[in-house]
């Protein structure tokens, strides 16, 4: 199981290798964790309930996180493995190893909203965020309004510094960060569910979304201040068990208003 062979202590495993030892473990001398399966595995629910989850992201946030983004690995290899080979080829900070991957950095922010962390969740979002880095761009030096495939890392003399602008699948998985994640309007079989992981201070929201040949336009309260939770939903005025909004017949316009708190 993930939380038996792929699990660390601290954080689950990256892979195992093909003689059987351990990738992205404290056991190895370098490349000890991993940015992806502490997203991937948080994402997916694995130790939400038994504390495993909010350990790992912990453990990315005390280990991999930077103020330009959060790295892939730690500690950056420093020579060539074998065993696991073009990964260890490139300089310590630069793309795959150690590098800021702008690709990946979503997860941690969707792994953040699972465990209901909304400043969180912001936090990771904003860093790589092209509105955000304006103040950086003399660092950054991409273009200001475009995701980049990597970011140097902390461990580069070129720390901050974005590379291969236009060359990455960023920009879908952050608008899943954003759309789903943080603002939480999750389309899912049976219509929208709105569960929305923002940072406290946050108090009003408001948005449209088309769903299914429908305009659904969503105003989130958030007076009590929270990061998490939906205590009431109205659709077009009327009360509603939960915080799922039934599919509309296409071409309707529909009102939701959510009021968050625990």
């Amino acid at each position: 199981t993930v939380l038996g062979a792929g699990w660390d202590g601290a954080w689950f495993r990256r892979a195992y290798d093909a003689f059987g030892a351990p990738v992205g473990s404290n056991e190895c001398a370098e490349g000890q964790i991993f940015i992806e399966p502490q997203g991937m595995c948080v994402m997916a629910g694995i130790g939400k309930e038994t504390g495993e989850a909010a350990k790992a992201l912990r453990s990315v946030e005390d280990r991999l996180d930077s103020k330009f983004g959060i790295v892939l690995l730690q500690p950056a290899y420093t020579k060539y493995y074998l065993n696991l080979g073009e990964i260890s080829s490139y300089p310590p900070g630069y793309k795959e190893n150690a590098g800021i991957f702008c690709h990946n950095n979503p997860w941690i922010t969707c792994g953040e909203a699972v465990l209901g962390h909304g400043a969180r969740a912001f936090e990771t979002y904003r860093k790589i965020c092209p509105a955000y880095l304006e103040s950086v761009s003399e660092i950054h030096r991409t273009e200001p309004y475009v995701y980049s495939q990597m970011v140097a890392g902390k461990d580069a003399p070129t720390f901050g510094e974005a590379k291969n602008s236009w060359l990455t699948g960023t920009a879908a998985w952050t608008f899943v960060s954003i759309s789903q994640a943080i603002l939480g309007v999750q389309p899912e079989l049976e219509g929208l569910r709105i569960d929305p992981c923002i940072p406290p201070e946050w108090k009003t929201i408001t948005l449209t979304r088309r769903f299914r040949g429908a305009q659904y336009h969503i105003t989130i309260e958030n007076t009590d201040g929270v990061e998490h939770g939906v205590r009431a939903l109205y659709v077009n005025g009327k009360p509603q068990e939960g915080n799922l909004i039934a599919p509309a017949a296409p071409g309707s316009v529909v009102s939701a208003r959510v009021v968050m708190g625990n």
